[in-house]
């Protein structure tokens, strides 16, 4: 076997869960390659990644960080995808376009889980990675207790490539089980060499042992080496993992401190001598035979200044600046090293740039300079994350509404799992996203960014009302004043229909008790009032029948004729029993089994009624539970359901059904919302 270093550009994202280090790594990444002259600081607000005022206000990534840099004689570009669950769909858009991804973890086992989304992800699309356990040097548990909490969220084997030294509580260094070499931290420093550590001497031999025989799994002559007790020599084991790597059978795990840059040279190492070359992630998608320039849009940026910029991978061909893509002309080409841009001329493919003002390119697109009708075929996509949290917004200003929509368009643009839309029934703009912070951070966006206050609210439960019983109502609207009057005269009859039914008008007018032009205008009114019934909310399944009625030929009108039977509906409602539907979803909650009852108690808690529950596809150890809910009930579902699966459970839920509420319940909806239009 031989392991050659590839001489193409490679694009490694960085992804992993909130507060394990992402953002440290990246600052230690671009210092060890020489890209700054400083390490940032998250505390201190100086990183080069996270520039936003809204990160820069939590301390955290809110969306895509890229920066390139270059480390010996290899080319990488480094993708920080935010850590939030909430904002998990920027990464499921960025890794289609890596090569391979460093997951960043912490050495807690009771945050091993918040990893299998990311896992998963990545086994889907079948990018290698590699497990980068860091704050080693603050760790609580020993990395084979590590190891065996993570391993069960894993389709693949964990191989160690490192075992930490440790000198009375403190982990000093470590031990590269490959290398054969033992490594202190230096504060702030690339680690030094320094002698194997008699005391570690027995972990060593046995981590090894463990490493050989999980790569033996995937070679028959090291399987033959391992059971005969020969060491293999350095270059073949350095084959060994390098191939097992890019088929994506193993997982390297690496220990090391990104804040104080213990173990990021050898991560550098690893990534330079394992990663792909870029053809291989071509060719998993097919674009290693693609003619022409091919490109695709990982990430949309609406900078204040420069326009819009988009983040592509370039597959195949060239891409120069002023070239024509998708019908758009390219105005501006970048190298990104955070919220900087450097203008280059041109770039090949494997590299991801920053293309300027393509103002209609869509995050997840594929780009082509092949003329109109010879198209190139749309490389694959994410789907977009069905929304689990809302909140009704409003322009604090009422000048700023159209102002507003515009700001909203874009941020959907830079975030496509943002949903913004007006409720015609509760007649609110609703902002819809993937939980709290999702949503604080768009509103944050629009007040930073666009100079917008928002105001926002719990969104109203659209809520109906239907009768029970059936009942005859004789309505007349009659005015003299002076010249032509008013004259309509109407019977009416009003029956509930089956739930689901809708409306329905029925005409039974004989003889010419009322003239066929007025019949429309009784419609109109019955149709009026029915958008607010006796209890104040829309009325469904009713049945109208219009049977006689009155008119004069000089005063009748179809004004008087909408009036009369707004008034016979007015009268008639209160005495059919309204009663209160509220709407019901079908929910769909997944989450590892082990929360199983945790999300049994949590849906029963909610007026819930469970349904069943079953495996979820194509997920090892999740369960799908399946439940009727009440949408009162599913505002702030989401953050119960995150705190009791450490961060993992989702949710998707359609309409069911609407149901009768009644009791204590019910009075408690209509005094609020009378309370609510009085205000």
């Amino acid at each position: 076997m031989t392991n050659t270093i590839p001489n193409s550009p490679r694009n490694i994202a960085l992804i992993g869960p909130y507060l394990s280090g992402k953002t440290t790594l990246l600052e230690g990444l671009l210092h060890t390659c020489g890209a700054t002259g400083r390490k940032g600081s998250v505390n201190e607000g100086n990183t080069v990644g996270d520039s936003a005022q809204e990160a820069r206000n939590r301390n955290m990534s809110t969306e895509l960080n890229v920066a390139t840099a270059t480390f010996m004689d290899s080319d990488f570009t480094f993708l920080d995808c935010p850590g939030s669950i909430e904002l998990l769909q920027e990464t499921l858009f960025v890794l289609p376009g890596v090569d391979a991804a460093v997951v960043v973890c912490e050495p807690d086992a009771d945050k091993a889980q918040a990893l299998s989304p990311l896992l998963h992800a990545l086994d889907a699309q079948g990018i290698p990675h590699m497990l980068f356990v860091n704050k080693i040097d603050k760790a609580t548990i020993t990395v084979q207790a590590l190891l065996d909490a993570l391993q069960p969220i894993s389709t693949k084997p964990l191989v160690l490539r490192h075992i930490p030294v440790q000198e009375g509580d403190d982990i000093t260094g470590y031990i590269d089980l490959a290398s054969e070499r033992a490594y202190h931290y230096e504060l702030d420093k690339t680690s030094v060499v320094v002698e194997l550590p008699g005391t570690e001497e027995d972990a060593f031999a046995e981590a090894r042992y463990g490493m050989l025989e999980a790569l033996a799994d995937f070679d028959d002559e090291l399987m033959e080496k391992v059971l005969e007790d020969v060491t293999p020599e350095k270059d073949e084991l350095y084959a060994n993992l390098t191939k097992d790597f890019q088929d994506g059978q193993i997982i390297p795990v690496l220990l090391g401190s990104a804040e104080h840059d213990g173990g990021v040279f050898r991560l550098l190492k690893a990534l330079r001598h394992e990663v792909p070359s870029s053809e291989a992630a071509a060719e998993r998608n097919g674009t290693n035979t693609a003619t022409g320039t091919v490109a695709q849009v990982l990430k949309t940026y609406h900078t204040q200044h420069g326009g819009k910029l988009s983040i592509a991978r370039i597959w195949a061909g060239e891409v120069k600046d002023g070239i024509t893509l998708n019908g758009q002309r390219v105005s501006g080409l970048f190298r990104m090293m955070g919220h900087e841009q450097q203008k280059i001329s041109a770039a090949k493919a494997g590299e991801v740039i920053g293309l300027g003002r393509m103002e209609d390119a869509v995050t997840g697109e594929t780009l082509s300079d092949r003329s109109s009708g010879e198209g190139t075929d749309a490389l694959a996509t994410p789907d977009i994350l069905p929304a689990v949290y809302a909140l009704a917004i409003a322009a604090v200003h009422r000048d700023d509404e159209v102002k507003l929509s515009t700001a909203l368009a874009k941020v959907r643009d830079e975030d496509p799992s943002i949903f913004a839309g007006h409720d015609d029934t509760t007649h609110q703009l609703v902002l819809r996203g993937q939980g709290d912070i999702h949503l604080k951070i768009t509103m944050d966006r629009l007040n930073l960014k666009y100079g917008l206050e928002v105001t926002s609210e719990r969104p109203k439960v659209p809520y109906m009302e239907a009768i029970r019983k059936s009942v005859e109502q004789h309505g007349r609207h009659k005015k003299q004043s002076g010249g032509h009057g008013q004259f309509g005269d109407v019977h009416i009859e009003i029956k509930p229909l089956p739930r689901g039914s809708g409306f329905e008008f029925i005409d039974k007018i004989v003889g010419g008790a009322i003239p066929r032009q007025y019949i429309p205008a009784v419609e109109a009114g019955v149709k009026e009032y029915l958008v607010k019934g006796p209890l104040g909310f829309p009325v469904v399944d009713v049945s109208v029948k219009l049977y006689d009625g009155q008119f004069h030929a000089v005063d009748s009108s179809e004004i008087a004729f909408k009036t009369a039977a707004r008034i016979a509906m007015n009268d008639g409602m209160k005495l059919c029993s309204p009663v209160l539907l509220e709407p019901i979803l079908q929910v769909d909650i997944a989450a590892p089994s082990e929360h199983t009852p945790k999300i049994n108690a949590i849906v029963s808690g909610r007026r819930g009624q469970i349904l069943g529950f079953d495996t979820r596809p194509g997920w090892t150890g999740w369960d799908v539970v399946s439940a009727h809910m009440p949408q009162s009930e599913l505002h702030d579902l989401i953050i119960e359901l995150r705190s009791a699966t450490q961060g993992t459970g989702s949710y998707t839920a359609s309409f069911d059904r609407l149901q009768e509420l009644t009791g204590r319940l019910a009075d408690d909806v209509v005094t609020a919302h009378n309370e609510d239009v009085a205000a």
